[in-house]
């Protein structure tokens, strides 16, 4: 006789947790997220604001276990649940995408960087608390000859500790699961005596102008050389591309998505946000307009958007402990500018309420850092069709947080998450080594 599927919305704990690509990816396939970890207090105020149903741990994961995370997500759970019944501790996934870079395939790779071991502390965690599921996301260098040992080792205790894996030795585009963003990763995920089935691309890609369309241009408006946002009535009605997509629409929030179990913002629509505009010379607008779409322009080495294709892969750059490198943003198809953040969110697919840091820079790199939220949510999909529940959704409103959390600094942030100063990143002094630019 075949079980019945559980109807309740599922939990997770979110590791590395960023701004919360994950988180979202997974609250639309119907989890409830109640904890999540992410030690840069600035990128955890993001989240919090994000999801303020989610108790935000602001610490290294390296130092913490079973205990801090669990006492996190009954936190979190009475945030979900203001009444009725307390929790009973039990978890049923845990997703994270540790640190990549010392896997990356871009720039400088090292076999022996430390982030390499941050894949090991997921395990390690993922083994204390004994989550039904889990869910890791990384860059496709993970896959390569040199990193077998560190990858074979996550796996032998993985397995070792009940889990069936699946996802391990393939590599996924962001493209075919929705995302107007060629972006390759790995997703591991494994169950507890179960299978779960590995993704099934889709053979429709969403194109940049799809993911555009009905975006303001913020280039209409000088103003946001100097604030990050503006009244979408200051803007000309017929936009540069005017036309719908059912892309944009479900993004832009002019259309319920069906696919979509998330609990539903209460945001302000009026508003184009996250857009502050860069400052060029003249010589390079100059330089821009002189590019093709889908061509880099040779001097700066930034790559303009065609509107019939897909982005190239978001970069983060590097953060302060590294040096603070910002990584070649593309520029627009149309403008002689590089895109703004709001624009960028738009290709890596999350929803205009998501918001991000005020400034260009902390907003580029909490996208460049986070996993496409689309993504996730095939990925999520995936782990609750495999623990046999069928989430419903998520139907009570949530307020985001107070607009402040998107405009701290390092050191406004860190008092509000009680952050301790030996796991804030440090500031480290750039080398005057050249660094590598990033190429597909």
């Amino acid at each position: 006789m075949r079980q019945t599927r559980s109807r309740r919305r599922p939990v997770a704990i979110d590791l590395f947790a960023g701004v919360g690509g994950l988180s979202l990816g997974f609250e639309q396939a119907g989890f409830d997220v109640l904890a999540a970890v992410e030690y840069d207090p600035v990128h955890a105020a993001a989240h919090r604001y994000n999801f303020p149903l989610t108790e935000v741990l602001c610490r290294d994961v390296k130092n913490i276990g079973r205990t801090e995370i669990i006492s996190a997500a009954h936190r979190g759970w009475r945030l979900h649940h203001r009444s009725g019944p307390a929790w009973d501790g039990a978890v049923d996934v845990i997703i994270g995408g540790p640190s990549c870079q010392g896997f990356s395939t871009m720039g400088h790779r090292n076999q022996h960087d430390e982030r390499n071991d941050l894949l090991l502390e997921f395990v390690r965690i993922v083994t204390e608390v004994r989550p039904r599921a889990f869910c890791l996301e990384n860059v496709p260098g993970l896959l390569q000859d040199k990193y077998s040992i560190v990858r074979e080792t996550a796996l032998t205790r993985l397995r070792s500790a009940g889990y069936r894996i699946s996802g391990f030795d393939k590599v996924v585009n962001a493209a075919q699961y929705g995302v107007p963003q060629n972006r390759k990763r790995v997703v591991i995920m494994g169950a507890l005596d179960t299978e779960v089935a590995p993704l099934t691309p889709s053979p429709t890609l969403v194109s940049v102008a799809e993911s555009f369309a009905q975006l303001p241009d913020a280039s209409d408006n000088a103003r946001l050389l100097d604030v990050d946002k503006a009244p979408i009535s200051d803007f000309p009605q017929s936009n540069w591309m005017s036309e719908s997509s059912v892309y944009a629409d479900f993004i832009g929030g002019c259309r319920k998505d069906p696919a979509d179990l998330s609990r539903p913002r209460i945001w302000d629509s009026s508003m184009l946000t996250n857009s502050r505009l860069s400052a060029h010379t003249a010589e390079s607008i100059r330089r821009f307009s002189r590019t093709a779409q889908g061509t880099v322009e040779p001097v700066s080495r930034f790559y303009r958007l065609s509107l019939t294709g897909q982005s190239r892969t978001l970069r983060a750059g590097t953060g302060r402990e590294r040096g603070a490198f910002t990584s070649p943003r593309p520029l627009h198809p149309i403008r002689d500018r590089v895109i703004t953040v709001r624009e960028a969110a738009r290709l890596h697919s999350f929803p205009d309420w998501f918001g991000f840091h005020i400034t260009n820079w902390h907003g580029h790199r909490q996208i460049g850092n986070s996993v496409p939220p689309l993504l996730a949510r095939a990925a999520g999909q995936r782990i609750a069709q495999a623990l046999e529940t069928s989430p419903v959704r998520g139907r009570a409103e949530i307020r985001l947080g107070d607009e402040s959390l998107l405009q701290v600094s390092m050191g406004e942030a860190a008092p509000l998450f009680k952050a301790l100063p030996e796991e804030i990143p440090a500031q480290r002094a750039r080398s005057s080594a050249r660094v590598p630019i990033a190429k597909e």
